[in-house]
């Protein structure tokens, strides 16, 4: 029977390594999974590209990973948040590379890769900095950047439950990137706060099905004792 319900968050990110790309979901507070990331930190790879909506808080979330030393490039829309120190810090300090995203932009070019798009047009960042060194076309008229699809080899994003199948549901705003990070990376690993039995979750219900995922593992409670 399968089961892909993984015993610990230490062994669910055993699996990145070096190099990797690493997509993170969550929209500002929501759906973040800060579980895996804190296991992500304790594990230290090195040298990671993170793809996410923003680059964190304080010392929490990728933030810490920034902190750590363990990140290369961030590539995302919200570098700059209420605290945040760190992505600005290694920047100056020119051990990370930067690439600023429109979300919408940033969106499509993670759903265009799950989808099995190579690229698309869009209008946003014509004529802007943004827009410098890309391919740009007219259609009827309007100015179109090609941006490319954005794949990775791990998403870590964050459910609300899940099964043994890996299928999963999200609680509101929770949703956000998650789902399009799920069919976007070659893994994904769910952290949820529940997990349930095959079958318990209503089919309509379910937005993540199991056949996008890798890995689920229930939140065990790492934040309470940070090392």
């Amino acid at each position: 029977m399968i089961n892909k319900v993984c015993n610990s968050m230490a062994e669910a990110v055993s699996v990145i390594k070096d190099g990797d790309v690493v997509m993170i979901g969550g929209f500002g507070s929501s759906g973040i999974p800060l579980e895996l990331i804190e296991a992500l930190r304790r594990h230290a790879p090195k040298d990671l590209t993170i793809i996410s909506n923003n680059a964190g808080v304080a010392e929490e979330g990728i933030a810490s990973l920034l902190r750590d030393d363990l990140v290369r490039k961030v590539v995302c829309s919200f570098p700059r948040s209420k605290g945040s120190v760190w992505l600005q810090k290694r920047y100056k300090e020119g051990s990370i590379d930067f690439e600023l995203v429109p979300q919408g932009t940033l969106g499509e070019r993670i759903r265009a890769a799950g989808a099995g798009l190579a690229a698309f047009y869009t209008p946003t960042a014509y004529g802007t900095l943004l827009a410098e060194g890309k391919e740009t076309r007219e259609f009827d008229g309007k100015g179109y950047v090609l941006e490319t699809a954005l794949h990775a080899d791990v998403a870590l994003i964050r459910g609300e439950k899940g099964d043994a199948w890996g299928n999963l549901t999200y609680n509101t705003a929770g949703r956000n990137f998650n789902p399009s990070m799920a069919m976007a990376a070659k893994t994904t690993i769910a952290e949820v706060k529940q997990i349930v039995q095959v079958g318990d979750l209503d089919p309509e219900a379910v937005v993540t099905p199991g056949i996008f995922v890798d890995s689920v593992v229930l939140q065990e409670g790492l934040l309470d004792a940070i090392a």
